[in-house]
Parts: C-alpha cells; sequence; structure tokens
C-alpha cells in the first residue's frame, strides 16, 4: 500500500474543497510513492511527534492540525516547525493533515464529539453542500435524557477527560439539545441560540462573548486540544476500511501547549 492510497482514502472521506479559505490541509511534506510501513495519528506535528514516528517505524503522520499554516520562507531550525520539516525530510517521513476538511466533513471532528457525548439524532448545525458534497460547520444532537445543567457539565468533563470547563452561569433549566463545535467555535454561538440549543460545547471562546447569554444557552468550553483529541480516532476509522493492513498507531505524544496549573 502507498502512502498516496492512504491520502486518497482521507481525501475521499474529508473532501479537501471542504476546508476553509485560509487553511491549508492536504499534503505537508514528502514523496507519496513509499510504502506504508505504518501511520502515526495525531492532533498536531511536532519534533517529538516525529520522534515517536521514527520510535515505532512509521513513515506517514497524520495529523488534524497543519505542519505549513503560514508558509516558510527558510527551512533551517529557527523554529519548531522548520526543525520539524527537516527531520521528517531526513528521515523519510511524510506528513499529511487534514484540518477543516475533517470540521466539516460528515463523520468528522464534530460527529466524533457527540459520539463521545451519546448524543442521538446528529446533524450539521450550519449544513452547507460543496462540489455536491455534504458538509457543515459544527453539529446538533439530543441528549438521550434531559439533564440538569451541573450534571451536563460534570458528563462533558468526564466524555472528554477534562479537569476544569470554562462555563457561564448554570442553566436553570434542563438541557437536551446540544451543539457542537471543535476547537475555536465561538463563531458558531448565534447559530447554536438559533437552532434552539440548550447548551453549546466547545474548545475556546473569546471573553467578550460569554457576555449576554445568561440564562439563554449554557455555554461549556473545554480546550482546543481537548475537544478535538479523538480526531485520530476518525483517521484510524478511514485508514483501517480504506486501507487495510496499514498499521496505524494513536499518537502517545501529548502536544498541547496548555498547562493548567
Amino acid at each position: 500500500m502507498k502512502i498516496k492510497e492512504v491520502l486518497s482514502a482521507l481525501e475521499r472521506f474529508a473532501p479537501l474543497p471542504l476546508q476553509e479559505g485560509w487553511d491549508n490541509a492536504g499534503l505537508q511534506v514528502g514523496l507519496t510513492e513509499a510504502e506504508v510501513s505504518g501511520a502515526l495519528l495525531c492532533l498536531d506535528v511536532n519534533e517529538s511527534i516525529i520522534d515517536e514516528a521514527i520510535a515505532k517505524g512509521c513513515n506517514l503522520v497524520v495529523s488534524h492540525h497543519p505542519l505549513l499554516f503560514r508558509g516558510l520562507k527558510t527551512i533551517g531550525d529557527a523554529d519548531y516547525v522548520q526543525r520539524t520539516v527537516v527531520k521528517a525530510i531526513k528521515n523519510d517521513i511524510v506528513v499529511i493533515s487534514m484540518h477543516t476538511n475533517m470540521d466539516n466533513a460528515a463523520g468528522g471532528v464534530n460527529h466524533k464529539m457527540a459520539e463521545k457525548m451519546g448524543l442521538a439524532d446528529v446533524r450539521f448545525m450550519s449544513a452547507k453542500t460543496v462540489d455536491g458534497i455534504e458538509a457543515g460547520s459544527g453539529v446538533i444532537g439530543e441528549l438521550p435524557e434531559e439533564m440538569a445543567a451541573d450534571d451536563f457539565v460534570l458528563m462533558v468533563k468526564r466524555a472528554f477527560g477534562v479537569e476544569c470547563a470554562l462555563c457561564n452561569e448554570l442553566l436553570r433549566r434542563k438541557i437536551r439539545r446540544v451543539a457542537i463545535c471543535g476547537g475555536a467555535g465561538d463563531f458558531l454561538l448565534d447559530d447554536a441560540v438559533r437552532a434552539g440549543a440548550d447548551a453549546f460545547v466547545t474548545g475556546e471562546m473569546h471573553y467578550h462573548v460569554y457576555f449576554g447569554h445568561e440564562q439563554q444557552i449554557q455555554i461549556c468550553v473545554i480546550g482546543h486540544y481537548q475537544s478535538e483529541q479523538f480526531t485520530s480516532e476518525v483517521f484510524r476509522q478511514v485508514i483501517e476500511e480504506a486501507c487495510p493492513g496499514v498499521p496505524t498507531h494513536i499518537a502517545g505524544t501529548c502536544t498541547n501547549p496548555i498547562y493548567y496549573l
């Protein structure tokens, strides 16, 4: 199985036209004609991830966040991006990233979050069709049973393994309908309100966006890394179904740059 076949499988699941105009998903580094020795699946790419790929015998890294986002005018050792590119090339490791195309794809990042929360009747919150493909920003679904706000927050914390969540004041009504956006999702908060969501779960939000929604919707912000941590499970499922026999490894390296002290 060649690396380009894995790349094609991922792009069939989350076609590149689904990505936002500012994004840089797809092939980042390397030549795709090589046979796949193994795929390391992760959220971010840095030198430690390349080291883990080497240790596990993987010549392919599949990440959610692109390694090359703002372009490079120099490839040296001035920052971690340059050093990671150099290390990947020296060790014949290909880097592929599936970012907002995976956010916007059916069965992608947000659907995986909904699965972890046990939501039913999950559908796109802001649906669109791109090149005949159903896509959308964020999803909305229903809890199996309505929950008190404090119980809901505890459930979300357990589902994503987080120690704390940033919330507005607790809602004084039951929560049943939940809107979700992995990563930085405050641009969808108003859409969640219009969709009749009782709660909105995302990775990060700007401070001032919290204002004015008291008793309107329960905001629950769990961290960017934490919200998207299960994206590697989506990668694994796609590769195992479309490219049987390719060894897949979910990275053990935590690349979250934020520490909770």
